[in-house]
């Protein structure tokens, strides 16, 4: 399992009967999390002095609970990199943390290449893998179907210092990008994608990750060349195995391309417990 230390603004402190501890700054969250299955004894003193704490609701959905002093937003660093997060909808506060480990990993390609590298960032979410390619000296297209969420991307890069930075704010369906970008016989040097499990196109097209992903991935091959660097699909569903991921991106690409797979959990250090919290699966192709 791949996972990074480097986090100062974010801690996961413990993690027990489905819901996880965590220190985002200054700001202390209980958050739900399916994969914590295990009962041991939440004897950390910081699970009952949290600012707020997300309940599910047994007919979809939740809310969060406020017990004090929860800010409407707030910022929070990684290395050289800014971000702005806030309690939000189903459970979620704008970043995954466990994905610093896949910016790193990126960042340090775009600098080892000693040239301009152009990178497609899609299901693109706030940015984060925007801002650390943008960070690393790379051009970036950003792309996603939510206005919000690329709104909430662009001041994510403000905050990093990257206002002037080479990048293109796109709010589009990411598959008919894709194609439009074939057509135009554009390519690049890195594809990044983090397709959500399921959803719905702006045509109310019903978006299954499982059935979708190795077509959609076929698609992006037309967008790579022999110059290419990498191609990384990250997975947050629990029956897309970091394994078949591999095998996807080895049967499709490497034919073409040639290059490597590799494929892994990523994760989260717990502080309480010493161990890692398994957080999803990322697959790249490389060069």
């Amino acid at each position: 399992m791949r996972y990074t230390t480097d986090w100062k603004d974010y801690e996961l402190l413990d993690c027990s009967e489905g819901e996880r501890l965590e220190r985002w700054g200054d700001t202390i969250l209980i958050r739900p999390d399916p994969q914590v299955i295990w009962q041991t004894p939440k004897t950390h003193p910081l699970w009952k002095k949290a600012n707020a704490t997300y309940h599910r609701s047994k007919t979809g959905g939740g809310s969060w609970e406020v017990h004090h002093d929860l800010p409407p937003a707030w910022p929070i660093r990684y290395r050289d990199l800014s971000f702005n997060v806030k309690t939000m909808g189903f459970k979620h506060t704008g970043l995954f943390p466990e994905q610093a480990v896949n910016w790193d990993f990126t960042r340090d390609l775009i600098q080892k290449a000693n040239r301009p590298v152009s990178v497609l960032n899609l299901f693109a979410y706030t940015g984060g893998a925007t801002v650390a390619c943008l960070k690393a000296g790379a051009s970036v297209v950003h792309v996603d179907a939510s206005k919000g969420m690329v709104q909430w991307a662009k001041e994510n890069a403000k905050a990093s210092g990257l206002e002037t930075a080479p990048v293109r704010w796109i709010v589009d369906d990411c598959l008919k990008f894709v194609q439009r970008e074939q057509r135009r016989g554009h390519r690049y040097d890195i594809i990044i994608m983090d397709p959500p499990s399921y959803g719905r196109g702006p045509g109310g097209e019903v978006w299954k990750l499982e059935d979708a992903v190795y077509d959609f991935i076929a698609q992006c091959k037309a967008l790579l060349d022999k110059d290419s660097l990498m191609l990384l699909v990250n997975s947050y569903t629990t029956g897309l195995s970091p394994s078949v991921m591999g095998y996807m991106l080895s049967s499709l690409l490497a034919p073409k391309l040639g290059g490597t797979v590799s494929a892994d959990e990523i994760g989260l250090p717990v502080t309480e417990s010493g161990l890692v919290l398994p957080c999803g699966a990322t697959a790249f192709w490389t060069k």
